[in-house]
Formats: C-alpha cells, sequence, structure tokens
C-alpha cells in the first residue's frame, strides 16, 4: 500500500486556497460561468498549480464536498462534547437546516458536479449519519430522545428539507420540519 507523502507547506497553502475559492464560487453558483483555467486565474495561483492539485472540475468537487462534510461532523463532534446530548442533537439539526439555507448555490453546485460520482456522496451521506446517530445515541443514553428510532430516519428527514428548498416559504417550513423531528425524538412521559 502506497502512503501520499505530505504536502510541502507551500502546496498545502496553495491547494488550501483553491479549495477556499472553488467553495465560495460554487456558493455564488458562479462556477459553471467560468473556464477552468480561468479558475486559477480567480484563485492566485497558475494553472499547472490548479491542475496538478485538481485534474478536473470534479476532483475540485470532490476536496470541496469532503471539506463540508468533515466540517459539519466537527461541528456535531463539538456540539457533542460541550452541550446537553439532546441540545446538541437539537443544535446540529438546526445547524443543517441553516447551513442549507446558506449554501444553496453550494449545493446545487456540488450536486451537478457530482451526480456521476454516487460512490463519493454517499461515504459522506454515511460520514454525516453516523455524526447524528452519535448525538441520537448520545441523548438516548441520556433518557432525552426516544432507543427506537434510527439517525437514517433522521437524515431522511434532513435530505428531504434539502430536496424541497425551492418551496416558497421553505426556511419556516423546514424550521417546523425540525422541531417535529425532535418532537418525534423525545421519549414519552
Amino acid at each position: 500500500m502506497t502512503t501520499d507523502k505530505p504536502l510541502r507547506a507551500d502546496a498545502r497553502r496553495n491547494r488550501d486556497v483553491l479549495i477556499a475559492k472553488a467553495r465560495e464560487i460554487f456558493d455564488a453558483g458562479d462556477f459553471f460561468d467560468l473556464r477552468f483555467d480561468d479558475f486559477a486565474r480567480l484563485a492566485g495561483v497558475g494553472t499547472g498549480t490548479l491542475y496538478r492539485h485538481f485534474p478536473t472540475r470534479e476532483a475540485l468537487a470532490e476536496a470541496v464536498y469532503h471539506g463540508e462534510v468533515a466540517a459539519m461532523c466537527d461541528r456535531a463532534r463539538r456540539l457533542e462534547a460541550t452541550l446537553p446530548a439532546a441540545e446538541a442533537l437539537a443544535t446540529f439539526l438546526r445547524v443543517m437546516v441553516d447551513h442549507i439555507h446558506a449554501h444553496e448555490g453550494l449545493a446545487r453546485t456540488l450536486a451537478t458536479l457530482m451526480a456521476d460520482h454516487m460512490g463519493v456522496l454517499a461515504e459522506g451521506s454515511r460520514e454525516l449519519e453516523q455524526a447524528v446517530a452519535d448525538l441520537v445515541a448520545a441523548a438516548a443514553r441520556d433518557g432525552a430522545v426516544r432507543d427506537d428510532v434510527d439517525a437514517g430516519a433522521v437524515m431522511m428527514a434532513l435530505h428531504g428539507i434539502g430536496a424541497a428548498h425551492d418551496r416558497p416559504n421553505w426556511r419556516a417550513e423546514a424550521d417546523d420540519l425540525i422541531t417535529l423531528v425532535l418532537d418525534g425524538l423525545r421519549r414519552p412521559r
């Protein structure tokens, strides 16, 4: 098994700059208006640097997607470590809705670019589902939520919220749905 050599500091910085600029452009929904070579200029790097790190748009999208998933999973772990379990779960679900709302362009761009990379999307979905499962399990151990609801059901609700983003009253309805999910998870008294 071969392991990748760690990147030099300057190469790591360039890679991080490319990912940050991609995230910004994806979020604005402007990525498809650019030639890939133009993207290098906007990121302040040479085209060789762009292609060395990301030979295709899809490779760049995959890196952005992995970064988004990692950030959300890290957020879930921090919430679990710092808040009571039920509060951590509720906060994380609301953070997910906030993220969907704030980054609609990012989600659409990634979905388009990665349509042929279902394995990568599934892997990220599994990582997020594990973060939700950990939060649900902690809240169940504390007796705050039922222990007979699978985290997959919660993920289905989150996916449904994301898929319905075009509804005119989406934000209020999304918040209402999270409230329904949390009420449904609550252990009966």
